[in-house]
This record gives structure tokens, C-alpha cells and sequence, in this order.
């Protein structure tokens, strides 16, 4: 497993697009030398054009902006938005747009999925929350319930040194020698240490398609198994490896007070079919599972015991945890935790409608050829998930996707 355990940070939870959104415009705000920001999504909608119009106000007054999204993720950003932001000496990158032979994108299931933004070196943000309207409550019925959270004290100086890593590995791939030295030495200028900030021990965790292909997993699978009291888990694609649902099992049957929470209301119907077609399985283990039905959910967040927790980019399915780029934070803080179980728990009491084996019946027919599929699908889909292709991290300026993309509708 990547990632050790740092002492000494304040880590706040952040719930949905409400807290999060001024919390990061304001950082950007107040920023003086440098913004790092990662993302999946960026659209350009009322949220969107908040965050373009703080990225290109710190841009002016001689702040660094380095700016990474998806190119699957965020498609449609207009030739004026970019341009603007280029204009005002905003670097924006796209994660591996191309190239796609006959409009097909080979590694289309492979997508750079974190959530990221450090400024100045001093605050960094982590999470599951995109740039996008939806994750605000007005948005109506499909507005997401998601989390980040804003981290102070010397974790930040390793998030920091990972993403000034991850721009120079994309740039290194692009040949751009001249423009891979200078964040090199970015990359050497970033803190040692930072100042103590609070009480929480925190790491880093990411997943990538090399050296850290199961970190996440394994972060997740030692908690439950070494979890003696609860387990909570809120996850919105929940289909994890044969492994992690045996922890699960494996916790409930010693007495261990399993729950999980994901979708009733989800955002696509295939993901509450693929999740149900394990209910029957963990229930009968003594798991208890609890389906989100006032919108959609699209966190990512658990927590063990007391005092572990985790909140991130990670989905617990195929594509998290077999394919994308994910980052999470693993924390160990009482505070945090109880925040955070009582944060769940109200979903569970007020938002959610538990599932139990009287309602799903017996599983017969249809019903238990799709369950036992699905089961051992999810015991073999780890190994074949490296047949699809790979690549080394690739980033484009986004002049030259957007000349790609234009290339391509014609």
C-alpha cells in the first residue's frame, strides 16, 4: 500500500457543492503564488464559470494556475472558455484525449478521476465533489449528495509534491523537455514540512495503473478486516472485488456492525441493478444496507471503528478500482469520525429505506442466475480489467485537444 501516516493536520468534512464551492472559490481567491486544481468534470455552467472567473482573476494578478481535467469528462468546454483562460496565462491540461482512430477512444475506461486543488502550498482540498451545478441543492431532483474535505498542516506538502509530480509525468510523456524542468523545479521548491495544523494522522492515497494499481483496495480491505465495532460505508458504484465483499462478509459474521448506503434514486439504472445483484449475498452474512432516496449519491466515504476514516475520488466498482486515477484521504481522528458517522447516520435515519431479505424474497429463476453471475464476476473482473489498454499519463495543452476535438467533427 502507497501512502504514511502524517501527523499534525486539521481536516474539515465538507458536505455537497454548498460548503464546498465557496470554500475553494475563496482559497483561490486569496491565493498568492499557486493553484493546482484536478478534476473529472468541469462544465460550463453558473459553477463552472465561477470557478474560470477566480482561476482567471488569480491568473492576473501574477498567481501560477495549473489546471488538469479529463478529457472524457469534460468534452464540451467552449473555445471561448479555454482561450480566456489562456490568454490570462492559465495552464489548462486534458488527461489523454486522444488519439481515437475512427472516432473510437481505445482508452476510453481509463479516465483521471481525482478531485484535487492545492493553493499556495498551505490548503488542499480532496474529495468526490465535480465542477458542476448538479452538486448544488437548487439544481432539483438529480442534485448530488457528495463530500470532500479541506486539509491544513503538512499532508498538504505531500499532496502538493503529488500533483507538481503527476503535471511533470504527463509532461515528460508530451516531450516538452523545456517545460518539464521548470516543474521540476517546482517540484524540488515544495515544503518539506508545514507547520502543525490539528490533531488528525492523514495519507495520501491514489491509484494508478502501475505501482499503485490495488492501494486503495488494500486501504479499504485492512480496515474492515481489523474493524472490531462498526463499519460504515456510503459509496455510489458499489460492485467491489470478490476480496473486499468477503471483508465484509467476513466483519458481519464476527459481530461487526456492517452498513453500507448507496443508491435508491441513482443517477444511471444500471447502477442500482449491478449493486443489487449482491444484496441477497450480504445480507445473508448480516450485513445492512440502506438505499439513499432523497437524490442522487454520489459520495465516497467510510469510516471504522472511532477513529478511520476515508473520503475521496474512489467509487468502490470496476472502474475505481481496476482503471481510473483516483485519490482519496485515509484519516485517523476521532473528531473527524464522529463527524462523519453522525453525518451517515442522519442519512440512514431521515434520507434512507433499509433493504431486508423479506423484501428481495428468495432468489429463484432469473433472480439467482443474475446474483451468481454477478457474484463471480466480481471475483474475476480484477484480472480482466489488464487486457483493456493502458497508457502512461498524457497531458495535452488544451489548445491543441481543442484543435483535436475540431478535427474530429469535421
Amino acid at each position: 500500500m502507497n501512502g504514511r501516516w502524517i501527523e499534525g493536520n486539521a481536516i474539515s468534512l465538507l458536505e455537497n457543492g454548498e460548503a464546498f464551492f465557496p470554500r475553494v472559490f475563496a482559497c483561490i481567491a486569496n491565493a498568492q503564488r499557486e493553484v493546482v486544481l484536478e478534476t473529472f468534470i468541469l462544465f460550463e455552467d453558473h459553477v463552472g464559470l465561477q470557478l474560470h472567473e477566480a482561476l482567471v482573476a488569480a491568473a492576473r494578478r501574477g498567481v501560477q494556475v495549473d489546471v488538469t481535467i479529463d478529457g472524457w469528462g469534460s468534452p464540451d468546454l467552449s473555445e471561448r472558455f479555454l482561450s480566456t483562460l489562456a490568454a490570462e496565462g492559465v495552464r489548462v491540461h486534458v488527461f489523454d484525449p486522444g488519439p481515437r482512430p475512427f472516432g473510437w477512444r481505445p482508452k476510453l475506461l481509463r479516465r483521471m478521476h481525482r478531485k484535487i486543488v492545492v493553493v499556495d502550498g498551505q490548503v488542499a482540498f480532496v474529495g468526490g465533489i465535480n465542477y458542476s451545478a448538479d452538486h448544488l441543492q437548487d439544481f432539483g431532483p438529480q442534485a448530488k449528495q457528495d463530500y470532500s474535505v479541506e486539509i491544513r498542516g503538512p499532508l498538504v506538502a505531500e499532496i502538493h509534491r503529488f500533483c507538481h509530480g503527476a503535471l511533470a509525468e504527463g509532461q515528460r510523456h508530451q516531450r516538452r523537455q523545456r517545460r518539464w524542468w521548470r516543474w521540476r523545479k517546482q517540484l524540488r521548491a515544495a515544503p518539506e514540512q508545514l507547520p502543525r495544523a490539528g490533531s488528525a494522522a492523514a495519507m495520501l492515497v491514489v491509484r494508478d495503473n502501475h505501482q499503485h494499481r490495488n492501494d486503495i483496495e488494500d486501504h479499504y480491505r485492512h480496515a474492515i478486516r481489523s474493524a472490531k465495532e462498526r463499519i460504515y460505508i456510503a459509496n455510489a458504484y458499489f460492485f467491489p472485488g470478490y476480496r473486499l465483499i468477503s471483508e465484509l462478509r467476513r466483519a458481519a459474521r464476527r459481530g461487526v456492525d456492517v452498513r453500507l448506503i448507496l443508491q435508491g434514486e441513482p443517477d444511471m439504472a444500471i447502477v442500482k441493478a449491478a449493486g443489487s445483484m449482491l444484496y441477497h449475498h450480504l445480507l445473508r452474512a448480516g450485513v445492512r444496507i440502506f438505499e439513499y432516496c432523497k437524490r442522487p449519491l454520489h459520495g465516497k466515504v467510510a469510516l471504522a471503528d472511532d477513529d478511520w476514516a476515508t473520503v475521496g475520488s474512489s467509487n468502490l466498482d470496476p472502474l475505481s478500482l481496476a482503471l481510473n486515477l483516483e485519490a482519496n484521504v485515509v484519516i485517523r481522528d476521532r473528531a473527524f469520525n464522529r463527524e462523519l458517522a453522525a453525518n451517515l447516520q442522519h442519512l440512514m435515519c431521515e434520507t434512507c429505506n433499509e433493504v431486508t431479505l423479506d423484501q428481495l424474497g428468495d432468489e429463484r429463476g432469473w433472480t439467482l442466475a443474475r446474483s451468481v453471475i454477478a457474484y463471480h464476476f466480481a471475483r474475476h473482473y480484477p484480472s480482466w480489467a489488464t487486457w483493456l489498454p493502458q497508457h502512461v499519463p498524457r497531458l495535452l495543452p488544451a489548445s491543441l485537444s481543442l484543435v483535436t476535438a475540431c478535427a474530429e467533427k469535421k
